[in-house]
């Protein structure tokens, strides 16, 4: 029988940076600026702060976690290791499908972008031409090799983050020269409005768990992961930062416009500031699913390996050494659910949802943590110790649960439905190998 044929190792560390700043800098960054200076005024500037803490700390969590592993998979495949397969599969079902319903709405949203510039794409029949081409341009390129999935990713980083930090230092220059507009004043200051702010911006500076899906092809995994999350994370910070406060200082009522950053850039440079930040827009959105399309389908490979998914998703390819079938299955669902009606709503059920991922992997490093002191391991030491790494987990565990408890009832309908369908197939497929359904 042919040998299954191995993963090629060629993601160096900036690599998994660009994949980390991909996977978090999507289309939030162009539309949420507006409506959190609506609900806060100035304080928005502190909550991207507290939430930027927040991310850090679990951050911090994952990197330690990551620095014990060089296999693919990443959420699934660690708290698979600290918790057993039953918790497992249901980290890597809910983060397979959310991930999928995040990118059908990316790919909606540059097609209504592009209608700016060209009308038939925001037609039914160009909505359906555009996505294709968006999709399947991306998934031919991963199929071809991680290499060039990479350099997308790569490419994609840098060129959405140059215009954004140029807007950033607009801003900047437009408060030296004394033209920031009056401030709105906060319209819901109160405990919850900062809870539901604080649950859309997890969903903003989310997305960084995918970047440690492929680490069965980085070079230096267990190194280059902690480094990888921290820079990623730091450099977006800033990025939305330098955002809302150009926005504060240059709309004087920004939650009037669905496109904020379009219209402060307008007001700044006229239409072609407007134009400008519109092509950032595509570009954000298009690298954001350039990033998915090589982290996601090696989570499904990862579950396919362990009996978690159909075993013909883990398939690589004879030639290119991709998990070919991962990423067509993949892309085609991303492209299936694009097709359909009424996606923008599952934007908060992507925040609610990773954050149950967020919660379960940061509660996995006191777990990993007290099995080296009693020498029970089973996975290798950690290259990265995160300080005060047990207080970190606690913290990111109870904002986890906060926020999470924010979720209305069509979401904890469909994350429930999302659990039953998991542990269906859980116990079918165990029931078939003649393994016990005990994690």
């Amino acid at each position: 029988m042919t040998a299954r044929p191995e993963l090629v190792r060629s993601l160096g560390r900036w690599s998994l940076a660009a994949l980390v700043l991909n996977g978090i800098i999507g289309s939030s960054v162009f539309v949420l600026p507006g409506p959190l200076a609506d609900r806060l005024g100035w304080l928005s500037m502190a909550a991207w702060m507290i939430a930027a803490g927040c991310c850090a700390a679990m951050i911090l969590c994952f990197a330690e976690v990551a620095s014990r592993f060089s296999g693919a998979g990443g959420a699934y495949l660690f708290t698979r290791a600290a918790f057993g397969p039953f918790v497992g599969l249901q980290v890597g079902w809910l983060s397979y499908f959310v991930r999928a319903i995040t990118a059908a709405v990316q790919a909606n949203l540059f097609s209504t972008y592009l209608a700016g510039f060209w009308p038939w794409a925001g037609t039914r029949l160009g909505g359906v031409v555009s996505t294709t081409l968006f999709i399947g341009l991306l998934a031919a390129a991963n199929i071809r090799s991680v290499v060039s999935g990479a350099r997308l990713s790569n490419g994609f980083a840098l060129v959405k983050i140059t215009p954004l930090l140029l807007f950033g230092m607009l801003g900047v220059v437009w408060i030296a020269s004394g033209r920031a507009v009056p401030a709105p004043l906060p319209s819901d200051p109160s405990l919850a409005g900062w809870l539901d702010v604080l649950l859309l911006l997890m969903f903003a500076y989310g997305g960084f768990e995918s970047a440690v899906i492929p680490l069965g092809e980085a070079r230096d995994p267990r190194r280059d992961a902690p480094v990888a999350l921290l820079a990623g994370l730091g450099l977006a910070a800033l990025v939305y930062l330098l955002a809302q406060l150009t926005v504060l200082v240059t709309l004087t009522d920004p939650a009037a416009t669905s496109r904020p950053l379009a219209d402060s850039a307008g007001a700044m440079l006229g239409n072609t500031g407007a134009t400008i930040i519109t092509v950032a827009a595509l570009i954000s959105v298009y690298g954001w699913l350039a990033s998915n399309l090589l982290t996601v389908p090696r989570l499904s490979m990862a579950m396919a390996q362990q009996g978690d998914f159909p075993a013909v998703l883990d398939r690589v390819h004879p030639v290119f050494r991709t998990p070919w079938v991962s990423i067509l299955a993949f892309a085609s669902l991303s492209w299936a659910l694009a097709n359909q009606a009424g996606l923008l709503q599952n934007l908060s059920l992507a925040a609610v949802s990773r954050l149950f991922t967020y919660g379960l992997v940061c509660a996995a490093l006191p777990v990993f943590r007290r099995r080296d002191d009693t020498g029970t391991g089973g996975v290798p030491p950690p290259l990265f110790r995160a300080p005060m790494g047990v207080a970190l987990a606690v913290f990111s565990v109870l904002v986890s649960i906060t926020l999470a408890s924010r979720m209305n009832l069509r979401e904890a309908v469909t994350l429930t439905l999302t659990v039953v369908l998991a542990t269906l197939y859980y116990l079918m497929s165990h029931r078939r190998r003649g393994k016990p359904t005990h994690g």
